[in-house]
C-alpha cells in the first residue's frame, strides 16, 4: 500500500497527485463563483462516471444540522449517488425554508447539467452560519454552471482548493493498491470535534464494492481517525464525510483490505487537518495506554484535549503535568489517580501520581508534542489529536464574521 499525502502529491503531475480524481471513473472541478469576498475559488464539483454508483456517508451528530446535511442524509440513504457539489463562503445553516430550497435547487441544477436525478446529488456547504440569502443562492447556482463545464479527470487539486475556508492549504491524500485506488480531499481548520465526521471530506475509489461494504468500512475508518481529531472541542453544523465507488477498476478487494486503505487516507487527512488548525503552534498527540477499555482511553484522551489550562500551558512550552491529571480526574474511566504515569515528549514527568523527572528535562519547543498517559489498569489504548490554545486562535475566531 502506497500513501501519497498532499505535500508529496503536489510535487508530481501524474494520477497519484489528483486526490478525488486519482481513482478511475471520476472527474472534478473547482471554480470561482463570487461567494468569497477574497475572490478565491469557492465552489467544487465531483462526479462519478461509473459504471457503479455506490455511496456511503457519515454526518455531524450535532442536532443543529445545516440544510445541505439534511438533504444529503436523504440522498445517501439508498446507497446511491453520482455527484457531490460543494461550496465555501457560506454554511447555508439557520437560513429558514429559503435555505433548504436553495439546497434543493442546487441539486436540481447539478442534475440538469449532468443528466442525472437530483436525488443522486449530494450537497456540502461550509462557511459562516446564517449566510444563505438570494445573493448566496445566485452565486451557488452560478457555481454549478462553472464547475459542470470545467469537469476534468485532472480536476482534483482545483476542487480541493475551492472548498477551503480558513484553511491555509488544500488537503488531499491517495492510497494505491494492486489495480485499485482510494483518493480524497478535505477541508477544516476549526470546529474540529467528534461527531462521525468533523469537517467536509470527499473520498473516491474505483473498487467494485456495495454501498453496505462502503458504509461498514467508512464507519470503521472514521471511528479511529476523524472522530479522534479534537482540535478545539467545537462541533460544526455541516460536518460530512462521503465515499463514492465507481467500480471502474473492476476490482473487488476484501472489505478488510479496502477498509485498511480507506483508513490510511482518513488518517492522513485527519493529520493534515490537525496540522492546519486555526492559530495553532503545537500539534499534540495524546496517547492513552493501560486503559480498561477503548472507550475509557478515548474519554481520558478527550478530557485532556479539551482542557484549556493544559492547552494554554503547551502554548507556553510549560510541561504542566498536573493539568493532565486534573483533566483525567473529571472522567468516569476506571483508574487510580495515584497509579498513573505521564510522559511528555519522552520524559516521564509523573510516576504513580507523583513527580518523577524534573519538568526542565522536557522540551516543548518543537511543534509536535506527544503526551503519553498510562492508566495502569488494562490493555486498551487510543490516541486523540489536538492543538494548543493560542492568541492567534482567539484573534481569528473573535473576528470570524467581520
Amino acid at each position: 500500500m502506497t500513501t501519497i499525502p498532499a505535500s508529496d502529491a503536489a510535487a508530481t503531475n501524474d494520477a497519484s497527485s489528483q486526490g478525488v480524481t486519482a481513482a478511475a471513473g471520476f472527474r472534478a472541478a473547482g471554480a470561482t463563483a463570487g461567494l468569497k469576498t477574497s475572490g478565491k475559488p469557492d465552489v467544487a464539483l465531483v462526479v462519478n462516471d461509473g459504471p457503479a454508483d455506490a455511496v456511503a456517508a457519515v454526518f455531524t451528530s450535532n442536532r443543529a444540522k445545516a440544510h445541505p446535511v439534511i438533504w444529503s442524509q436523504q440522498v445517501a440513504a439508498d446507497g446511491r449517488a453520482r455527484a457531490v457539489f460543494l461550496n465555501s463562503g457560506g454554511a447555508n445553516c439557520f437560513t429558514g425554508s429559503f435555505g433548504f430550497q436553495t439546497t434543493h435547487l442546487t441539486a436540481e441544477a447539478v442534475a440538469a447539467a449532468l443528466d442525472l436525478s437530483a436525488t443522486d446529488v449530494l450537497i456540502c456547504s461550509t462557511g459562516l452560519i446564517g449566510v444563505g440569502d438570494q445573493t448566496f443562492r445566485d452565486g451557488v447556482l452560478r457555481g454549478v454552471e462553472l464547475t459542470a463545464s470545467a469537469l476534468s479527470g485532472d480536476g482534483g487539486p482545483g476542487a480541493a482548493t475551492a472548498i477551503m475556508t480558513t484553511d491555509t492549504r488544500p488537503k488531499t491524500s491517495v492510497v494505491t493498491e494492486d489495480g485499485w485506488t482510494v483518493g480524497g480531499m478535505a477541508k477544516g481548520a476549526g470546529m474540529l470535534a467528534p461527531g462521525l465526521a468533523t469537517m467536509l471530506v470527499v473520498i473516491t475509489t474505483d473498487v467494485a464494492l456495495s454501498s453496505d461494504d462502503l458504509d461498514q468500512a467508512l464507519r470503521a475508518a472514521t471511528r479511529v481517525t476523524f472522530d479522534r481529531v479534537d482540535s478545539d472541542g467545537c462541533m460544526s453544523t455541516n460536518d460530512t464525510v462521503i465515499v463514492m465507488a465507481s467500480g471502474a477498476s473492476g476490482q473487488k478487494p476484501e472489505v478488510g483490505d479496502f477498509q485498511e486503505a480507506l483508513t490510511a487516507v482518513c488518517a492522513d487527512l485527519a493529520r493534515q487537518l490537525q496540522q492546519d488548525a486555526e492559530g495553532a503552534s503545537h500539534d499534540i498527540a495524546i496517547e492513552v495506554v493501560g486503559a480498561a477499555s477503548e472507550d475509557d482511553a478515548v474519554e481520558v484522551g478527550r478530557a485532556v484535549a479539551r482542557n484549556n489550562l493544559f492547552k494554554a500551558a503547551v502554548f507556553g512550552n510549560d510541561p504542566n503535568w498536573g493539568r493532565v491529571l486534573a483533566a483525567i480526574g473529571t472522567t468516569s474511566a476506571r483508574f487510580d489517580p495515584y497509579e498513573v504515569d505521564v510522559h511528555m515528549n519522552g520524559v516521564r514527568v509523573c510516576h504513580a501520581g507523583a513527580p518523577d523527572r524534573p519538568s526542565d528535562d522536557v522540551d516543548l519547543t518543537p511543534r509536535d508534542v506527544h503526551v503519553r498517559i498510562d492508566l495502569q489498569v488494562g490493555p486498551a489504548s487510543a490516541t486523540i489529536l489536538t492543538n494548543d490554545l493560542t492568541h492567534d486562535y482567539v484573534h481569528e475566531n473573535s473576528a470570524y464574521s467581520s
